[in-house]
């Protein structure tokens, strides 16, 4: 699943540089996530970095983009370019 930030969110401005997939940006009142880009950090690290840093732990998993971790790791191939090794 793709990650979501609350209207819990105070903008502490500590989450957007710990994206590595550059999926967190500023929305019209908090901080928002683009489902297409997040993967959790799968690919990157073993915890999602922004939940990791998260203050006022504002960031759920987001119920509408369902993804197993092989599409997560899939979507972090895609986003950076990396192919599949299969052996």
């Amino acid at each position: 699943m793709a990650l979501m930030i609350t209207d819990e969110c105070i903008n502490c401005d500590v989450c957007e540089p710990e994206c590595p997939n550059d999926a967190i940006s500023m929305g019209l009142a908090i901080y928002e996530i683009d489902a297409h880009k997040c993967t959790e950090c799968v690919g990157h690290y073993d915890v999602p970095q922004c939940r990791e840093v998260c203050p006022v732990d504002c960031i759920p998993l987001n119920p509408e983009y369902v993804e197993s971790q092989d599409q997560l790791m899939a979507k972090y191939h895609q986003l950076t370019n990396k192919k599949i090794k299969i052996s």
